[in-house]
């Protein structure tokens, strides 16, 4: 009989989305907001402004103070992290994620565009600090122009 199997709760047409089974996994709700901030930023696959989630289409819906306290508990709960530009933004992008910025690596910031990239293949340094201390981030963000603000081609810029 149909109904004694068991229905899977996740995967491709599952009860579950991914973000939602990430939610539940890190004992979050899955909420509407939640749900819709994480794929945001699975989508992006950068790290992105507040800004530029709030003015997604999919948050479209989703109040700016709900977006701030959804941002800061999915940060809590390690399912994003959040990059601090020279500019003074904050950028949040998914952790851990095939797709997403894994964090503990380098970000490129545009000052053009304003974009950020990851550097995935440039890890951040290991950093001494005073006995005693405890480092709770660190960051390392090169700032310059990317290749579509500058013009200039990848073969023209290793040259």
């Amino acid at each position: 009989h149909q109904w004694l199997r068991p229905r899977s709760r996740c995967g491709p047409g599952g009860l579950l989305s991914l973000p939602a089974h990430r939610l539940r996994h890190a004992a979050l709700r899955p909420t509407a907001a939640r749900v819709a901030v994480l794929e945001v930023l699975d989508a992006r696959g950068r790290p992105v402004t507040h800004a530029e989630l709030a003015a997604h289409p999919r948050l479209a819906e989703v109040n700016t103070v709900t977006v701030y306290r959804t941002l800061a508990s999915l940060e809590e709960k390690g399912l994003i992290h959040r990059i601090f530009g020279p500019d003074g933004v904050w950028r949040h992008c998914a952790s851990g994620d095939a797709d997403g910025c894994p964090g503990n690596h380098a970000h490129f910031l545009c000052t053009g565009c304003a974009s950020v990239t990851c550097l995935r293949d440039q890890p951040l340094p290991k950093v001494r600090v005073a006995p005693g201390a405890i480092v709770s981030r660190r960051s390392l963000v090169a700032v310059g122009t990317c290749p579509a603000c500058s013009g200039v081609t990848s073969a023209e810029s290793s040259a």
